[in-house]
């Protein structure tokens, strides 16, 4: 396929005729990392469930680190690769044919984008070129945008068919900000398989422990959740505080050792790692807490709901789409480790009070977060605009 590859470990065997049939979508992501984030997560699993529905899946990606796990663990669908470093140069523009060409020779219907460049590179190219559906994924509040970004999306806001955002939030942000029409932008919440789910919980004796779930980047706010600790272990010195999370920026994170070090923290704080089994994680803990300074919406808060967990989160983003204040946990103000740790001591003197939140909020969890709602809702999409 010329400047296009597919892994081979991805590729299946023959399709019989009525695969082939079959309405195909192509996801395009700009990168597949050594860590991978949340946008590649809910791409992949949406892959492995669109079958399930009707639909044939590929996916399409610029890069795909050498660590990733991607090659570890094959995608359940076939996985091709785009090699571009920038979409303005002379390889950007024979890679636009060869996009469209593929597009045409697999028969794509629907093309899904996520992230920046696959957005608006890749957008451009299915619209101008293609006679596929475009749709784009919207997961933030333009935190990784560059001004080049802010300016490309306002002119293409009339590209996509239609606009999938992950939060209430994200789709003003979608409306107001990038100028996309309010009837092409729908609110699509990620949903998790809950059903196999139960409450596992393990507490030692007089021990509270409070743990959060986020790649180690500042826009996550572990440096507040630190300060917030500080003043929790005053109160509740037998308290504990764990990060889980892979380590994405290490200046960021030797700061935050530092920090532990300085306010006497190294006893009761822990950064572990990237967690392959969030719930298993989770299901250790007894508060959740996540800190962002930025979200669209946070998988990892629905899923400390789905373990029973009371949440304290931040107001960005999505944060109070999923949790409702004062009844499966806190909404704080952003950059307030005051008001943070206020929250968590409430639930940490309350045993009562945070079993009453966790279990309302896998009760909320089960209503409005689950696998079948979100595919309802992309399904639905997808047939109208096939039609």
């Amino acid at each position: 396929m010329g400047m296009i590859e597919a892994l081979p470990a991805t590729l299946p065997g023959k399709m019989d005729r009525r695969d082939a049939a079959l309405p195909h979508v192509l996801l395009v992501l700009d990168q597949f990392p050594k860590s991978l984030g949340g946008g590649e997560r809910i791409a992949l699993r949406l892959a492995g469930l669109l079958p399930r529905y009707g639909y044939r899946v590929s996916i399409l990606t610029f890069f795909i680190h050498p660590e990733s796990s991607v090659h570890k663990t094959p995608p359940p669908c076939p996985v091709y690769v785009l090699p571009l470093q920038r979409t303005y140069d002379l390889k950007a523009l024979r890679g636009a044919f060869a996009l469209k060409d593929f597009i045409e020779e697999q028969r794509v219907e629907i093309v899904q984008t996520f992230f920046e460049s696959s957005d608006i590179w890749a957008g451009f190219v299915v619209k101008s070129l293609t006679g596929a559906k475009l749709i784009w994924s919207r997961r933030d509040m333009g935190i990784l945008r560059t001004r080049k970004h802010h300016i490309s999306y306002r002119l293409m806001a009339g590209l996509p068919d239609r606009v999938f955002a992950v939060s209430e939030q994200v789709r003003r942000y979608s409306i107001e900000v990038d100028g996309v029409a309010p009837e092409r932008v729908q609110t699509v919440y990620n949903g998790l398989d809950l059903h196999s789910r139960a409450t596992r919980r393990v507490r030692a004796a007089g021990q509270i422990l409070i743990t959060t779930v986020g790649n180690v980047r500042r826009v996550k706010g572990h440096d507040v959740l630190i300060q917030a600790a500080a003043s929790v272990v005053r109160r509740f010195p037998e308290a504990s505080f764990s990060v889980a999370g892979e380590v994405l920026e290490p200046e960021y994170f030797a700061e935050l050792q530092g920090m532990v070090r300085e306010l006497n923290l190294s006893g009761n704080f822990q950064f572990v790692g990237g967690v392959t089994d969030v719930p298993k994680h989770l299901a250790t803990a007894d508060i959740f807490v996540l800190p962002s300074r930025s979200e669209g919406f946070s998988n990892a808060i629905v899923e400390a709901m789905a373990e029973a967990l009371p949440v304290v989160a931040t107001d960005v983003g999505g944060n109070a789409e999923a949790v409702e204040d004062g009844v499966n946990g806190f909404i704080v103000p952003a950059e307030d480790s005051a008001a943070l740790a206020e929250a968590i001591c409430r639930l940490a003197g309350d045993a009562e009070l945070a079993e009453r939140m966790g279990l309302e909020g896998k009760r909320l969890a089960g209503e409005r977060f689950t696998t079948e709602a979100m595919m309802r809702q992309i399904t639905s999409a997808y047939a109208a605009l096939l039609d």
